[in-house]
């Protein structure tokens, strides 16, 4: 009896459960990970003509069915996609049961039980749902039937999502699909305006309420802590909606920063208790833009520092998973960034809840690339983006298209639905009291600072095609941007390479040439270069890393960049360290002692001296590294400094009876010297070195050296022995006047001297060599890495000793990071690792750049020269100066005063390296 009673007792438990929550029933699976088999059917392409299975959700394309499509493409595809799944009814009397689609692309057709459910879906981003109550059977299985047109039947819809836009356009049901039960009487929906004022405005749309029911809304911190006391508002069944109000005193805030999330719990109830209870996220915060002057947040200005995010991953299209929106926004807030923009359509709601929780300001867009939804589509779109994400505190802008995918009669429509009333923007035009130009060059960054008055923010800025991508220029754009009486900041374009993995090209990488390798991490979020530099460039703890001198006393400039944070509330540790040398097997170095500096009291906005405590010892360490981390105890970046000029290289070889003293021999046109048992060739007739000869082999090194891009020729070729020493002495004339000299000393690596006279603009500067590529294996360096660099794009790499393996990545197209070849700064010493025998060059120069090769390029970028600068001609160079890089759209030279050519005023220019043959 006890057992039954206790049976009941369970059950009506359940019910009253049941009646009172919201209860979702998935049909589909949840995401990338977790799909569900469904009938399907495609009308054209691959795979086509046969009824057969489909994983739901994902994009048929990826699941290799029908015709890729990208938005440029001349010949569009238009299958149609067929679906079909059973379900068991819910049993659930006296409810209401909604079916809702997270998202289809795009027009969309949905049968339940032979019945349409509602109007044909128009749009492929926007969630849309009908209610099917009438339509299911009370007991055993319901057909769900899904038509799905990979091209819509509204020529406006196709022209703003699919027809030229430049992203992929696939097909299918590429998000859940799912049962929403609700009681007869429900919450609809509700729209919060929650202030930094403590002010509280909660818009509650009811449906089918009754005249003696109220509406309570509960406050509570997400831990279920109750805040304030309860909110009710009795019932009105002739309002659309009800309000709840109320004011909270100093409640935590949200921002990017402290990211402070409270929940509303929101019930109709009647005399026998609960009828409906949904719970409600929400942030305390205020957004506004305030004419003439910024962007502010809580009554602080802030600074946007945001990407342009496609929903992307290459296996799988735009079905994603809450993994990947979680693995994105980590990776923007370790990039610094504070800011997102939805480029160029609304993501899925789970990265909008990302943003929330981690703290990401968000731009939240209509699509619409270059081209506008219709008015009719258009006002439904722009209702069930706002009615989706409307109470995320993380969205501060609604973005009504893009480049001119403006309907302007859609404007005002944001506003209907959202009480917190965000400014509306066009993403690339003067509007509404911002200026969000696209791709603005360096003298429109200082003519606007000098002269706009709008409130500057570019949603699209810098480029990431290719390796000079973001990083590239940024630093003298920021600096502008930060001089700037008006400016909010920018959106650099674009955070990740949208290259899909190809089923009908046996999983090949496919970024449709140079439209889409336009990230700062690839398409699986391998990060490049500028990755780097956006980091340190955003950091919010700003610091100069001028080299260390010798009045250097401990003592660092820093500036707060914050908006909220002091840096009181951050950690700072520094390290001394102790590198192995060339010849070790090592890269690590030893940790010789660390540090906290003095805390600082240091608000946003001021700057201030971080006092390091260094022992007195501190100049016996090679290096110096200075670690900020975050509230969070998160690395917001890291600075290194080197403690020293680079010094001679060491001995190489013991002189021994047998080896001991340099010899010569010479032909008509060869001259060999022999030191240390290793022969050194010189053509007579150019003065280069030809090889080098060891006991064990060939080392091919030849054709230098050459004085980068200036043609000389042999004026004077002379050698003689000064003591214990040989040396060799070269003059060469033209443009350039060139004097080389190479001095062989017995236990000790050859010397090379180098003095010459350039004047002009150059590219770059310095001597090269050839050494066959298809020999090099590796590379070990002390200096900073482990990326390259362009003159233009010089922060972000630690100086520190570095490893990596050869290999001819393309940037944006293979994906093996850190690339090889290209340009590597600050070095002091390098191992040339090749199939024949390890050389190792070191560098008296405190500031030499190691040329290794010329960065492969794809084909398409061959004829782009803004990102294709010109290249010394040798395989390793030791260069002085090295070139800028341009972006997809401006050449260097508009991009600021660190993009332009290096000027020579005719002052000798010296250097100073050594060769090191022995083993």
């Amino acid at each position: 009896m006890k057992k039954i009673v206790l049976q009941l007792l369970l059950l009506l438990t359940g019910a009253n459960a049941f009646s009172q929550e919201t209860v979702i029933k998935y049909l589909s699976g949840t995401d990338k990970d977790h799909t569900v088999q469904w009938d399907f059917y495609c009308t054209d392409g691959r795979k086509s003509g046969n009824w057969t299975k489909i994983a739901v959700p994902s994009n048929w394309e990826q699941q290799g069915f029908g015709t890729y499509n990208y938005g440029h493409d001349k010949v569009k595809a238009n299958e149609k996609g067929l679906y079909k799944y059973e379900f068991a009814s819910p049993g659930v009397s006296g409810k209401k049961v909604f079916i809702v689609f997270e998202g289809s692309m795009t027009d969309t057709k949905v049968m339940v039980n032979g019945k349409q459910a509602g109007p044909i879906h128009q749009g492929a981003f926007y969630r849309f749902k009908y209610d099917i109550t009438d339509l299911l059977k009370p007991a055993g299985k319901n057909l769900l039937e899904v038509t799905v047109d990979k091209t819509s039947a509204n020529s406006s819809v196709n022209d703003a999502e699919r027809r030229n836009s430049d992203f992929w356009v696939l097909g299918g049901i590429y998000r859940p699909v799912y049962l929403e039960i609700v009681p007869a009487t429900f919450i609809a929906r509700t729209s919060v305006n929650a202030k930094a004022d403590g002010s509280f405005l909660l818009n509650v749309f009811t449906r089918n309420l009754k005249g003696d029911e109220t509406i309570v809304g509960q406050v509570q911190r997400l831990n279920g802590q109750n805040v304030g006391t309860p909110l009710t508002v009795k019932a009105n069944t002739t309002a659309d909606s009800l309000q709840l109000k109320g004011s909270f005193s100093k409640p935590q805030l949200w921002s990017a920063e402290f990211p402070n999330l409270y929940q509303v719990i929101v019930s109709i109830k009647n005399k026998q208790g609960v009828v409906h209870r949904i719970k409600q996220k929400f942030g305390f915060r205020t957004v506004e833009v305030w004419a003439n002057d910024g962007f502010y947040v809580n009554g602080a200005r802030v600074i946007l520092k945001g990407t342009n995010r496609h929903s992307f991953w290459p296996e799988t299209g735009r079905t994603l998973s809450k993994a990947v929106h979680l693995m994105d926004a980590k990776l923007m807030k370790e990039m610094n960034n504070n800011a997102v923009r939805m480029s160029h359509y609304p993501p899925d709601h789970e990265f909008l809840d990302v943003c929330d929780s981690l703290g990401l300001y968000v731009l939240d867009e209509l699509t619409g690339w270059q081209a506008k939804y219709d008015t009719v589509v258009g006002h439904k779109l722009v209702k069930e983006l706002v009615l989706r994400d409307v109470n995320h505190p993380s969205i501060v802008f609604w973005d009504n298209g893009n480049e001119g995918g403006w309907n302007r009669g859609l404007d005002n429509d944001y506003a209907l639905y959202d009480p917190q009333k965000r400014t509306v923007i066009h993403p690339w035009e003067k509007f509404n009291g911002t200026d969000t130009k696209h791709y603005p060059d360096y003298k429109y960054m200082v003519n606007a600072a000098a002269t706009g008055q709008e409130v500057f923010f570019p949603t699209e800025f810098m480029h990431a095609l290719y390796d000079g991508g973001a990083g590239a220029a940024l630093d003298d754009f920021w600096g502008a941007m930060m001089k700037h009486p008006h400016g909010a900041g920018g959106f650099i374009w674009a955070f990740l390479d949208e290259a899909l993995i190809r089923t009908d090209k046996n999983g090949a990488y496919d970024a449709d040439g140079n439209h889409a390798p336009d990230g700062i991490v690839g398409p699986h979020r391998e990060k490049e270069a500028s990755f780097y530099t956006v980091k340190e460039i955003w950091s919010p703890v700003y610091i100069d890393p001028q080299p260390l001198d010798g009045n250097f006393d401990g003592k660092i400039p820093v500036e707060n960049r914050y908006s909220f944070t002091n840096f009181s509330q951050c950690t700072f540790k520094w390290k001394l360290v102790k590198f192995p040398s060339a010849k070790s097997k090592t890269t690590a170095g030893v940790i010789q002692a660390t540090g906290s500096p003095a805390v600082l009291n240091l608000k946003p906005g001021e700057k201030g001296v971080f006092n390091l405590g260094l022992p007195s010892t501190w100049k016996k360490s090679d290096a110096l590294y200075l670690t900020a981390y975050d509230p969070d105890k998160k690395e917001i970046f890291t600075w290194s400094w080197a403690i020293h000029a680079p010094v001679a290289a060491p001995n190489s070889a013991s002189a021994t009876a047998k080896t001991a003293g340099v010899t010569i021999a010479e032909s008509d046109n060869t001259l060999t010297v022999k030191c240390d048992g290793i022969s050194y060739y010189f053509d007579k007739t150019t003065g280069y070195i030809q090889k080098v000869v060891k006991p064990s082999g060939t080392v091919s090194l030849s054709g230098g050296p050459v004085l980068a891009g200036v043609n000389t020729s042999l004026k004077q070729f002379a050698y003689k022995a000064d003591k214990a020493q040989y040396t060799i002495d070269a003059d060469y004339q033209g443009a350039a006047p060139l004097h080389i000299k190479w001095t062989f000393t017995a236990g000790k690596p050859v010397k090379l001297e180098y003095r010459y006279t350039q004047q002009g603009d150059v590219d770059c500067m310095g001597i090269t060599f050839n050494y066959p590529e298809e020999k090099v294996t590796g590379m070990k360096w002390l200096g900073r890495g482990p990326y390259r660099v362009w003159k233009n794009r010089l922060k972000g790499q630690q100086f520190g000793v570095w490893h990596k393996a050869y290999n001819n990545t393309i940037t944006g197209e293979t994906w093996g990071y850190p690339e090889f070849k290209g340009y590597h700064a600050e070095v002091n010493w390098a191992v040339i690792e090749n199939k024949e025998s390890p050389f190792t060059v070191y560098t008296a120069d405190k500031n030499t750049y190691l040329q290794m090769y010329q960065p492969a390029r794809e084909q398409a970028a061959l004829s782009n020269n803004n990102v294709e600068p010109v290249f010394p001609a040798g395989g390793i160079g030791f260069m002085k100066a090295i070139n800028p890089i341009g972006t997809k759209f401006q050449s260097a030279d508009v991009m600021g005063p660190q993009s332009q050519k290096n000027h020579l005023d005719g002052k000798p220019v010296s250097g100073t390296l050594w060769f090191d043959f022995s083993n």
